[in-house]
């Protein structure tokens, strides 16, 4: 593995740049990720790219971000804590639609029975063009 330091990167012009740009990484790097508990009050415990949690029911919360997304398109994937009795499946909540400023999260029971449950341990990353 290689290190590099710098205390100064340039750009091909000579000029200085505090935030490089690395375009071909763009992509394929998270656009926004955050970890929170659903349970009671909702909590961030780590979030980047995300404004807040709203509760919008049992087992449903937005998901808001930061600086909007360049369109609806974008690409998600999340994951539950899974409780004793339970397996939890992580959707959009009640088929609400994605916007370019939230997604509508929903946790619920992958094999039946539980309907939407609140979940202590929820993560979220978005990936966007």
């Amino acid at each position: 593995m290689s290190t590099i330091k710098a205390n100064t990167l340039l750009h091909s012009d000579g000029t200085t740049t505090t935030q490089p740009s690395i375009p071909a990484l763009d992509q394929r790097m998270a656009k926004a990720w955050v970890s929170f508990n659903g349970t009671g009050t909702v909590a961030i415990n780590k979030s980047f790219s995300i404004s807040s949690i709203t509760d919008v029911g049992t087992g449903g919360y937005r998901v808001n971000f930061s600086t909007s997304m360049s369109d609806a398109n974008y690409v998600w994937v999340g994951t539950a804590e899974k409780y004793l009795s339970w397996y939890p499946s992580v959707t959009q909540f009640n088929n609400t639609e994605r916007t370019t400023t939230y997604i509508p999260v929903g946790i619920s029971d992958a094999y039946g029975g539980a309907g939407w449950t609140d979940s202590a341990g929820v993560s979220i990353i978005i990936f966007s063009s």
